[in-house]
């Protein structure tokens, strides 16, 4: 029987090896140590921020940047529907109501007019609003050149999900630069990890620092063990930042194999009507992380499901996009700007294997599993 064929596999090689046994000869093994203070500037330079904080998931830095921006009970925090769950999760620590936004048909991302129109309502009504999330879907930016000028004439906080863009940009500007604050994740299926993991970047180096406390139980500066208010364990090991560390040297090929895929899979079904990448036609500044596409039942000859059962029949995963948040069952009842654009992408919506660590010939046997299909 073939190998299963994964979505997004974690791609270690040598290169990792070498730098994690660093970390294991060096005696840090415990949380902290040279490698996560290596691993903070080298992101920060990457991403073109004036400093960085390694945590132990992109949650965490989320859930930082929330407090820190002024998310609590009686404040709303505008999340995209079309997230994953973790976006929601880390408002929903802070005691902040989120407010869903609707995405656009194109790529999924947040609709930035229905976001500023939602602003300027809510506003209207006398709700305070603490913050607005955007989420680089997939590894592609959001339409920063609207969002971003509208908050700031607005004096509305942004934070920046870039949990799935690491490596992508936006008018030449890299995903994790824009608003006040930018959460990275470093998850085993992500462009890169460092096996469990995440990072918050900011030019507001304050907020960094109070974060810092923060993610290190609140402690003190003292001799002692002393605790004036309430801290969380986030930070990130020494041992998992030498693997981010290595990841991190290999990203660009690793981005360029993900393009490659993508280049591939949109040859393909440039040929069959009803079926489009999700994202457009201009790939240059995402990084790829994951191919989705979307089938319209109305004029395409195949079905989702019927591509979806053939390819986990030749053991090859596909994963529905996400589903979005207004529909789950834990934010019943929960208010947006829903327009049902998010709930036809889901719909429609399927992502296809990946990952830069996929062998040529795993994709050469989702191609041809594919092409059965639309054939």
């Amino acid at each position: 029987m073939s190998d299963r064929i994964l979505l997004s596999q974690a791609h270690v090689t040598e290169v990792e090896e070498r730098y994690v046994l660093d970390a294991l000869r060096s005696g840090w093994v415990a949380p902290l140590g040279p490698h996560v203070d290596a691993f903070e500037a080298e992101v920060a330079e990457r991403v073109g921020v004036a400093g960085a904080l390694a945590l132990s998931s992109g949650t965490a830095a989320l859930h930082l940047a929330l407090l820190e921006l002024g998310a609590g009970p009686d404040k709303m925090v505008l999340v995209p529907s079309m997230t994953f769950a973790a976006t929601v999760n880390a408002v929903m620590y802070t005691g902040a109501e989120p407010f869903f936004i609707d995405s656009q048909l194109s790529d999924g991302n947040v609709d930035p007019h229905l976001l500023i129109e939602a602003v300027d309502a809510l506003r209207g009504e006398g709700r305070d609003i603490a913050t607005v999330i955007t989420v680089d879907l997939f590894g592609r930016c959001c339409d920063y050149d609207v969002i971003e000028p509208a908050l700031v004439e607005r004096g509305i906080p942004l934070l920046e999900d870039a949990a799935e863009a690491l490596g992508a940009t936006y008018g030449g500007r890299a995903a994790g630069s824009f608003g006040r604050a930018a959460a990275l994740s470093f998850n085993g299926n992500k462009v890169m990890t460092t096996s469990g993991g995440g990072m918050l970047l900011s030019d507001d180096l304050e907020l960094l620092d109070r974060c810092r406390y923060l993610s290190t139980q609140a402690r003190q500066p003292v001799p002692w063990y002393e605790h004036t208010e309430v801290g969380y364990n986030y930070r990130l090991s020494n041992l998992l930042a030498a693997l981010g560390r290595a990841q991190l040297t290999r990203l660009d090929d690793m981005i360029a194999r993900r393009r490659h895929w993508r280049s591939q899979y949109r040859d393909l079904f440039e040929q069959h009507a009803g079926v489009r990448i999700l994202g457009g036609a201009d790939d240059s500044e995402d990084n790829c992380w994951l191919t989705a596409i979307a089938i319209d039942p109305e004029t395409a000859t195949i079905t989702l499901d019927t591509l979806g059962d053939a390819l986990h029949a030749a053991r090859i995963d596909t994963r529905p996009v996400w589903k979005p948040m207004h529909l789950q069952p834990a934010w019943k009842g929960l208010s947006g700007a829903i327009d049902g654009t998010s709930e036809r992408i889901f719909d429609q919506g399927l992502t296809l294997p990946s990952g830069s660590a996929m062998t040529d010939e795993q994709f050469e046997r989702v191609l041809l599993e594919i092409t059965k299909v639309v054939a």
